[in-house]
């Protein structure tokens, strides 16, 4: 299962890099913002030095012509860009657009299977299923994610199926369980992944015990 930090701040992904565990990263319009950045181009060709993988990049448009004028755009910064499409009717048109031009798309916002198997048909790289978010409003969110990977698996499209809106570890072992190719997740995730309260106890004890040895 690949694992993509949710993130535009350059000091957690090169963090989660530095681990060995990176295989790509998200951003969208709110996280940009977050961290501040004001070239945004700057900011991607920054991330592309950082993480050989798929590097997510959000349009900020809602009609297919300027998603697409956008999108190409995005494209030519560097061969790892995925353009991120918001899953609206405008954004499918698009999608179909840069399929035919070789163009990667993640597909965003996805809430229902039936959003999935449109963006699949329209030759989406990625989907992104928003479990966190369905988590919020009392529904599951990883039955969701369930649903998806058998449709997928049933007509056999070749989308990757992203589990998006991680909260926490749980989320990002019942996808792996279920099939989903990619996670993507804040830092914060990352490192709730590498704890475990039995590794500290015993680290802590083998360390005691060689100081003893050792006078």
């Amino acid at each position: 299962m690949k694992i993509f930090i949710d993130t535009a701040n350059l000091d957690e992904i090169k963090q989660a890099a530095d681990m060995g565990v990176l295989d790509g990263v998200t951003t969208n319009p709110s996280l940009v913002s977050k961290e501040g950045h004001k070239d945004f181009r700057s900011m991607l060709e920054k991330i592309a030095s950082i993480v050989d993988g798929d590097i997510s990049a959000e349009v900020v448009s809602t009609n297919c012509d300027e998603i697409v004028k956008e999108g190409r755009e995005l494209a030519k910064i560097h061969k790892n860009i995925v353009v991120k499409v918001p899953l609206i009717a405008e954004g499918l048109k698009a999608v179909k657009i840069f399929a035919s031009e070789g163009i990667k798309t993640n597909v965003t916002l996805c809430f229902s299977p039936s959003q999935a198997i449109l963006a699949a048909k329209a030759g989406a790289y990625i989907i992104s299923p928003f479990v966190g978010r369905l988590d919020d409003i009392s529904q599951n969110g990883m039955e969701l994610i369930a649903q998806i990977v058998q449709i997928y698996n049933n007509y056999d499209y070749k989308t990757q199926v992203l589990v998006a809106s991680v909260r926490h570890p749980i989320h990002f072992v019942q996808g792996a369980l279920m099939g989903a190719q990619i996670a993507t997740m804040p830092f914060k995730v990352i490192e709730q992944l590498v704890k475990h309260p039995l590794t500290d106890i015993g680290l802590a004890k083998f360390l005691e015990d060689w100081k003893k040895l050792n006078g």
